[in-house]
C-alpha cells in the first residue's frame, strides 16, 4: 500500500532533553521590561544554557533596517517567470483579443492583465528552434531580468509554444516615438514641441542603451538589435523615454557578435565562398559572416551597412540605429520615405540619413542656414543653434559607414548629457523675467 504524502514527509520527533539540562531563563537585573532581548542559543549538547544579551539601541536599529529592507524588496520587480502558455491563453482570450496596435511592431502583441498586473505580450518567432528549451530560456531570462534601468521597459517573463517565444513586458502608459513624431492624422502637431523635450528623449535613450552595452554588471554582453523609433515609448505625462524589446535578441536566438560563432550555428559550420579561388574556406571566428541557416529581420532605414551584409547584430550596429533615431528626433522626418516623381512616374526613396550627412558638410553661415531649414519646423525655430549643430554632427558620427569609426555608447551618452545641460541653460535664459513689475499709473 502506498504511503500518503503526509506520511512520507513526516519527521520523527526528537527526544526531549532531560530535566537536568533544562534551565529556566530569567532576565538579568539590568534588563527592563521594555528593553528587547535577543537569545543566542549554543547548539553544543554539553552546554545548552542560552545566553542573554541586551540590545536596546541596536535592536531598534535592526528593526528599522529590516523594515527598510522589506520595503525595498516590495518595490523591486517580481522574479523572472517562465509562464505556462495556458496562462497567456487565458489572459488574452486564447489570443483572440484585439492586437495592441499602438506599439507599431511587426510582431503580434496583446495588452492584458496577468496575475493582477497590466502587461503587454509580444509574439516572436525563434531563430533557433533546436535550442528553444525551458532550461535554456530560463537561464537567459534570469540573466536579462537582473538588468534594471529607468529608461528600459522591464521584462517580466516569457513562455514557449512551438517555434514561438512570448515575451511579457510591463505595460507603460504612453505612445511610441514614431507615432509621436509622425502623426498621420495631424502632421503639424506633436507633444514634443519644445527643444528640451526632445533633448530629454535623446538623453534617456542614450543612457538606456549605454546601460545595455556597458553597465549591466553581468558577464553577458548584451546587444539590443531592435533600436528604432517605434521601439521607444514616450511616457505620459513626463515625456521621458523607455526602450522596449530588451532581451528579444537573446531569447529569440538572433545572431549577435557574442553568440554567432558558438550558440546559434553550432551544428553547422559556417562557410564563405572565395570568388577568386572558387573554393570554400572556413570563416575566421572573429569575422562576422552571414549564415544561410539563420534568417534575420531588420527594419529598413535602421540597418547598418555591415548588418545588411552579415545579418549579425553588434553594439556598433546598435549605435548606427541610435544615430537614425537621433536624425528623426532632430528633423521630424521618417528614416525612409517614398516620394512620387511625376516626371518618371515612379517613387523615389528618400533617406533622412543622407540628408543629415549633407547638412553637416562645410561650415559657416551656409551650414547654419541648411541646419535651420533641416531641423523640425514644429520647433518654430526656438532652439540653441550651437547645440543643434553639435547634436547633428554627433548623429552623423554614429552613422559612419565604417563601424570602427563609430563612437562607443558611453561616449555618446556623456556628450548628450552635456548637450542637455547646455540646452537647459539656454532655456533658463530664454524664459520671460519674473522679477519685473509693470504699472499703468501716471508718472509724477
Amino acid at each position: 500500500m502506498c504511503r500518503s504524502k503526509m506520511a512520507v514527509d513526516a519527521v520523527p520527533p526528537t527526544a526531549s532533553p532531560s530535566n537536568k539540562h533544562k534551565r529556566r531563563q530569567t532576565p538579568t537585573p539590568t534588563q527592563t521590561p521594555t528593553s528587547p532581548t535577543s537569545f543566542e542559543t549554543n547548539n553544543n549538547k554539553h552546554n545548552s544554557t542560552p545566553t542573554i544579551t541586551t540590545t536596546s539601541s541596536s535592536s531598534s536599529a535592526s528593526q528599522s533596517s529590516r523594515h527598510s529592507l522589506s520595503s525595498l524588496r516590495g518595490s523591486l520587480p517580481e522574479n523572472p517567470h517562465l509562464y505556462d502558455i495556458s496562462e497567456l491563453r487565458f489572459a488574452t482570450n486564447n489570443f483572440l483579443s484585439k492586437n495592441f496596435s499602438a506599439s507599431s511592431s511587426s510582431s503580434r502583441c496583446w495588452q492584458c492583465s496577468l496575475h493582477g498586473k497590466d502587461v503587454i505580450i509580444f509574439q516572436r518567432k525563434s531563430h533557433n528552434v533546436s535550442q528553444l528549451r525551458n532550461s535554456s530560456v530560463r537561464k537567459k531570462l534570469s540573466s536579462i531580468c537582473k538588468s534594471h534601468h529607468i529608461a528600459i521597459v522591464n521584462l517580466l517573463g516569457a513562455s514557449i509554444s512551438g517555434e514561438y517565444v512570448y515575451l511579457v513586458y510591463d505595460f507603460i502608459i504612453g505612445a511610441n516615438l514614431y507615432d509621436v513624431l509622425h502623426n498621420k492624422n495631424n502632421p503639424d502637431f506633436t507633444v514634443l514641441n519644445s527643444w528640451i523635450s526632445r533633448m530629454q528623449v535623446a538623453t534617456d535613450l542614450a543612457n538606456g542603451l549605454d546601460y545595455i552595452h556597458n553597465n549591466t554588471g553581468l558577464d553577458v554582453k548584451f546587444v539590443h538589435n531592435h533600436i528604432k523609433s517605434s521601439s521607444v515609448i514616450v511616457t505620459e505625462p513626463s515625456c521621458n523615454a523607455k526602450i522596449c524589446h530588451f532581451g528579444t535578441s537573446e531569447l529569440c536566438g538572433e545572431p549577435t557578435e557574442e553568440r554567432e560563432n558558438d550558440q546559434f550555428d553550432s551544428n553547422t559550420q559556417k562557410m564563405t565562398i572565395d570568388e577568386d579561388k572558387e573554393e570554400k574556406t572556413t570563416s575566421s571566428p572573429k569575422k562576422l559572416t552571414r549564415s544561410n541557416s539563420v534568417k534575420f529581420n531588420g527594419t529598413t532605414g535602421y540597418m547598418s551597412p555591415e548588418f545588411q551584409m552579415t545579418g549579425v547584430g553588434t553594439r556598433k550596429s546598435d549605435v548606427y540605429a541610435f544615430g537614425v533615431v537621433l536624425v528623426e528626433l532632430l528633423s521630424g522626418e521618417e528614416a525612409v520615405k517614398y516620394k512620387y516623381n511625376k516626371a518618371t512616374k515612379d517613387y523615389m526613396k528618400m533617406s533622412a540619413v543622407d540628408v543629415a550627412r549633407e547638412v553637416v558638410v562645410g561650415g559657416g553661415e551656409e551650414r547654419e542656414g541648411r541646419l535651420r531649414k533641416w531641423v523640425d519646423r514644429r520647433l518654430k525655430d526656438s532652439y540653441p543653434v550651437e547645440v543643434a549643430d553639435k547634436m547633428t554632427r554627433l548623429a552623423v558620427e554614429c552613422l559612419h559607414v565604417d563601424p570602427a569609426k563609430r563612437p562607443d555608447m558611453r561616449r555618446v551618452a556623456g556628450k548628450i548629457s552635456k548637450f542637455y545641460l547646455e540646452s537647459q541653460s539656454w532655456c533658463d535664459k530664454m524664459k520671460m523675467p519674473t522679477d519685473i513689475t509693470v504699472s499703468f499709473a501716471p508718472r509724477d
